[in-house]
């Protein structure tokens, strides 16, 4: 098999679940798609490195995470730029969300950034902590940490938050 067909299998078994996890973090799904074909696309400029990886998904989203974390600071800079009146931002379509994902959402864009991705990886893409920790490059003990943080952080910001206030949170974010 050669690399391009390599990479087509890979697309086909990893894409939608890079995404939801990449999604989980950004709250962004158009983001969180275009960051997991960026990791695709850094895969077909360089096959090698990934064909020769240990496990091709966790390389994929490594790969995804850091071009997602690449992302959001660009968008961070851009959003200071918009709050300052240095830039006209242009208003974006996007289709209404449920009331528990908005709330889900705004509660993980509260979460420091670390600790965000180890909740996602681990709640929302399932991952064992053993997993988690490859991922981001860290300890087990760490991750444990993370998530026991992300909890009762999650746990306090959905249970004191008004619906309308983190609606809010989620348009500004």
């Amino acid at each position: 098999m050669n690399a391009e067909d390599t990479v087509r299998q890979a697309y086909q078994v990893y894409y939608r679940r890079l995404v939801t996890q990449v999604f989980g973090l950004i709250g962004d799904l158009a983001e969180a798609e275009d960051a997991v074909q960026e990791a695709f696309a850094r895969v077909l400029a360089a096959p090698k490195s990934f064909i020769d990886a240990d496990d091709a998904e966790r390389w994929l989203r490594v790969v995804a995470l850091n071009v997602a974390r690449t992302r959001y600071r660009r968008r961070w800079l851009f959003d200071r730029l918009v709050r300052a009146g240095r830039v006209e931002a242009a208003p974006a379509a996007a289709p209404p969300l449920s009331a528990d994902r908005v709330a889900l959402l705004a509660a993980l864009r509260r979460l420091a950034p670390p600790t965000r991705e180890a909740v996602v990886l681990h709640y929302l893409a399932d991952l064992p902590v053993g997993e988690v920790a490859a991922t981001l490059g860290v300890p087990v003990g760490t991750v444990k940490a993370r998530l026991a943080r992300g909890r009762a952080a999650l746990a306090r910001f959905l249970a004191d938050e008004d619906p309308a206030q983190l609606r809010e949170e989620v348009r500004h974010a």
